[in-house]
């Protein structure tokens, strides 16, 4: 597909750029959406005009590519929804929407939990199935036309795909709206967690590795922003990570090897199994 891998990622730093602006819930959800919808249109007008050369094609692009910017709309239209339908007086009556909407969660990750787990295990033998138009007619569509869907942009499980992803993201910005309603409730299991772990290395180490991840798309199957990524991180090893995008920056601007620590990782690992082959030997 003609410069798709390209629209993606122009897509991702408009959303990065978008949250680092850290405007309202609803102000960010608003413009994100618009952002989701003109990408969509974009890839949709692709699919029309260049179609796939061969069904791995077809299924890369709804499996890896639409549901990128699918995920996100997904994701900003569940948030604004609930930021515009909380309870807006009583803490109690809030923290019980917000436990609801947890409920509701769980119930759309136990109603496709087969799908799930495929997806989560990294399975491949039904794609051709799931993410090709081919297959389409013989699975029953979710009802998901409130986003984003046409016949002919659609497979029988793309759009399923991109909600499990944003319901990752979802949960993610469910827990922390508790979390400002509660605070401290998590307190004493925080400090039970981190006792033992605490990160020693430096905080640019940290944040390396975290783009790291967050380029490979190593969490949550790519639908995890680098906001989210950075929080858990935080809240494993109990640390704060300020600046990110300007550690990020000087990080770019370093002479010789950019990736030091990720470089260090390699070296130490190799050494340490180079070392016990060797005991291995003798």
């Amino acid at each position: 597909m003609k410069n798709a891998e390209k629209t993606t990622q122009d897509f991702k730093i408009k959303i990065k750029n978008i949250q680092k602006q850290k405007l309202t819930l609803l102000k960010e959800a608003m413009i994100s959406i618009a952002v989701c919808n003109k990408t969509l249109s974009t890839l949709k007008k692709k699919v029309e005009d260049y179609d796939f050369e061969t069904i791995p094609k077809e299924i890369h692009f709804f499996k890896n590519i639409k549901s990128i910017p699918m995920s996100y709309l997904i994701y900003y239209t569940e948030m604004r929804s609930c930021e515009l339908q909380k309870p807006k007086v009583g803490l109690q009556y809030q923290i019980s929407y917000y436990e609801k909407e947890l409920k509701r969660v769980n119930k759309f990750f136990h109603k496709n939990s087969d799908f799930v787990h495929y997806m989560e295990l990294g399975h491949t033998y039904l794609d051709h199935q799931f993410f090709s138009r081919t297959h389409r007619s013989k699975f029953p569509v979710s009802p998901l036309t409130d986003y984003y869907q046409f016949p002919e942009f659609s497979t029988s499980h793309d759009m399923l795909w991109a909600k499990v992803k944003a319901m990752y993201q979802f949960i993610h910005y469910l827990r922390e709206s508790l979390e400002e309603l509660k605070p401290g409730q998590t307190k004493i299991y925080e400090q039970k967690k981190h006792q033992v772990l605490v990160w020693t290395a430096s905080k640019t180490a940290l944040i390396e590795l975290i783009y790291a991840l967050y380029s490979d798309q190593c969490v949550n199957h790519g639908a995890a922003d680098l906001k989210m990524i950075t929080s858990s991180f935080e809240d494993f090893f109990n640390i704060k990570l300020d600046q990110i995008y300007k550690t990020y920056s000087e990080i770019k601007e370093r002479r010789g090897s950019r990736t030091k620590f990720l470089d260090e990782l390699i070296i130490h690992l190799q050494h340490k199994m180079d070392k016990e082959e060797g005991f291995e030997k003798t």
